[in-house]
């Protein structure tokens, strides 16, 4: 997935875990600190990490993984956003009473009967073409009932979170704000991963997902973007093989830190 830098683009990797921390930058030095850091942060770390990034301000791009199949749990429920507001533009109509009821609970409570509900209304058709729409085309959707069970990549996350925060043929203004302002107030229990170290100054829009399996462990993964005070960035960061949720937390945690740190300019804004 990696590209090459262009003329005025610096370009900087480093390896963890024998996998290359790909970054790009044009701001001076960026690149290479990312690298360096990213790889620091997940160095020793159990089980194996994703992680996708981009800062429109700095022009910067991070990728590790970004190509690895995960199972989603509930970090779908946006794409299950998506593709419900992806239909309702297409059909020309708003939100129903009990549409935003079911989107309200799914985003902001990670509620299971209401991603299952809009799941089955959506259907598998749909789904698909939203995904088709946003050119996430690294994800597969789960089978029959099994939406958290949708194999989704860090790259494709990223791309969501893109899509949300810039014009496009996809989704309106009034749907990408809807979404956003839904990721913005998730309850405070689910407000770990990706946000831990952001500047105080952005407004944080994220979607966590969580799921232990009898075979390879804690699924566990975050992605947000970050806007407003001068911040234009996102990132996703996803991992599996986790002894406990804690743990996959702990790992997300680590690298979201050092990118904030990094982007912010070494800590010149106040961090969370």
């Amino acid at each position: 997935m990696a590209t090459p830098a262009s003329a005025d683009t610096a370009s900087a990797s480093a390896t963890v875990g024998g996998a290359e921390v790909f970054c790009t930058s044009k701001r001076p030095g960026l690149a290479s600190e990312l690298s360096r850091d990213i790889t620091s942060a997940l160095g020793g770390r159990e089980g194996t990490s994703s992680l996708a990034l981009y800062d429109r301000i700095t022009g910067t791009t991070c990728e590790l993984k970004a190509d690895t199949h995960f199972d989603s749990a509930s970090v779908v429920k946006v794409s299950v956003l998506g593709s419900l507001l992806r239909q309702a533009e297409e059909a020309h109509r708003k939100l129903t009473p009990r549409e935003v009821e079911l989107t309200t609970a799914m985003i902001t409570k990670s509620d299971n009967d209401s991603t299952s509900a809009l799941w089955h209304q959506i259907g598998a058709a749909g789904f698909r073409r939203f995904l088709a729409l946003a050119q996430m085309r690294h994800t597969v959707p789960g089978s029959g009932k099994s939406w958290g069970l949708t194999q989704i990549t860090a790259g494709d996350q990223l791309r969501l979170m893109q899509l949300l925060t810039t014009e496009n043929a996809v989704l309106g203004p009034a749907s990408r704000g809807y979404a956003l302002d839904l990721m913005n107030h998730v309850t405070p229990g689910q407000k770990w991963g990706v946000p831990a170290g952001s500047p105080a100054t952005a407004t944080v829009h994220i979607k966590n997902g969580w799921l232990p399996r009898t075979a390879g462990g804690w699924r566990v993964h975050s992605v947000g973007a970050f806007t407003g005070g001068g911040h234009d960035y996102g990132m996703a960061v996803l991992s599996t093989g986790s002894r406990t949720m804690d743990y996959g937390i702990g790992t997300i945690e680590g690298a979201a830190r050092v990118i904030h740190h990094d982007l912010s300019g070494a800590g010149s804004a106040a961090s969370r």
